[in-house]
């Protein structure tokens, strides 16, 4: 045999040896002399294949598709719109690998429990990785959401990557004005692995997108236990830690609510939007040429040149949102040609003032805009949309200083 050929064949149920004990799995293919093996649990393992027995042949040579699920057309009609993401992935035993499902049925499948809280549609928008997310797929987006409520759907479900999850939820809030939830949900866990979050988050996404809520959301872990998830507003939420499955905080303002496991109970605060209080309206204009600066002691105010040209920068400045007195010149030059800029704070809590020394003083004087206490990537967003929405200077500062949906609390949390 050569390196990469087996006895054994995909889908085989083997019993191996490992150490002084014996395990039974999945055989999935060879490598290099080694079985991959999948177990029970849905771990893989690699175990030499001289150390494997065959228990029974059970290759699959075609894909089984899932049988169809029977929805209960008496219940709220809720759409999945898939990005990506391993929120609604299944395990293809014929490779190991674990791949993303868009079809109402395969998702049904994947999260066990889905049919008794709603009757589903799917819609693929695409299948990507969420850093590879853009400003015209956000209008995408948009759009799909836009006319799956226009067509009766009662609540959104969103499924999405989690790296930039937040951007994705601050940029639809901003460009549908909605009645109903547009819940975003993901899993930090793939569907593989015993410690997964896709089958909780799915769950209390689908309860939520069912419940009164009636604002952009975003929904995951509230924290290391499986008994709730947060509800996070759109604009307020960020990824907080790489791995957690609790990496999602609200900051500036508490969560909106919570969804307890198992039961399914959703609990909103008064803070919370609430379902019918606005209508249908979509607004996805965006202007892409717009970018978020961080800075940093000791940055070459040579690095503003990159942007000319550029109609907006979202600054993150230090503390109360202040750059070295040597930016100030170069960011004069970029908005006397035109580019308005926003000054956030790279502190998470708390808000912008730019009255309090002199270097503020001097950015307000060339007509730098407070950010208030928005999140940079929020504000990054919420300028994009509003430059693709107006171009008159003054409606352009006075839409940036107003609290549009939730982005900005007047009342910053001690």
């Amino acid at each position: 045999m050569s390196l990469n050929e087996s006895a054994f064949s995909t889908g085989d149920l083997v019993s191996c040896k490992v150490g002084e004990a014996s395990t039974e799995g999945s055989f999935i293919t060879s490598r290099d002399g080694m079985a991959v093996v999948k177990l029970g649990s849905g771990y893989n393992i690699g175990v030499r294949e001289e150390d494997c027995s065959l228990l029974s042949s059970q290759a699959v040579t075609e894909p089984v598709e899932p049988v169809e699920v029977a929805q209960n057309v008496s219940l709220p009609r809720v759409t999945i719109v898939s990005t990506g993401g391993t929120i609604a992935s299944r395990i293809d035993y014929r490779t190991g690998a674990v791949t993303s499902q868009f079809r109402a049925t395969d998702i049904l499948h994947a999260i066990p429990g889905l049919s008794s809280i709603a009757q589903f549609s799917a819609v693929q928008l695409c299948n990507i990785l969420s850093e590879n997310m853009t400003p015209a797929i956000w209008q995408q987006l948009a759009r799909a959401i836009h006319d799956e409520i226009k067509g009766g759907a009662t609540g959104i479900i969103v499924t999405h990557g989690t790296d930039t999850m937040a951007y994705s939820a601050a940029a639809v809030s901003f460009m549908v004005q909605t009645p109903v939830p547009i819940v975003f949900v993901g899993s930090q866990r793939s569907a593989d692995r015993p410690s997964s979050d896709n089958l909780m988050n799915g769950l209390c996404a689908a309860k939520a997108a069912t419940s009164d809520l009636g604002e952009v959301v975003v929904i995951m872990h509230a924290g290391t236990s499986d008994d709730s998830c947060a509800i996070h507003r759109g604009t307020r939420v960020r990824k907080m830690h790489t791995s957690r499955r609790d990496a999602f905080r609200s900051h500036g303002i508490p969560p909106l609510g919570t969804v307890t496991y198992p039961d399914l109970t959703v609990t909103l605060t008064p803070e919370a939007v609430t379902r019918g209080s606005r209508d249908l309206v979509l607004a996805d204009n965006l202007e892409e040429r717009c970018a978020l600066i961080s800075y940093y002691p000791g940055m070459d105010p040579a690095i503003l040149s990159a942007y000319t040209g550029y109609k907006g920068i979202v600054l993150a400045g230090t503390g109360l949102g202040h750059v070295s007195s040597l930016f100030i010149k170069r960011l004069d030059d970029l908005m006397q040609d035109g580019t308005t800029v926003v000054m956030t704070s790279q502190c998470l809590n708390g808000r912008v003032c730019d009255r309090v020394y002199d270097t503020g003083r001097d950015l307000l004087s060339i007509g730098v805009i407070e950010g208030e206490d928005m999140l940079p990537e929020a504000a990054l967003v919420k300028l994009m949309w509003v430059l693709g929405n107006t171009s008159s200077p003054e409606r352009v500062r006075e839409m940036l200083l107003a609290d549009l949906v939730g982005e900005i609390d007047r009342r910053s949390l001690a």
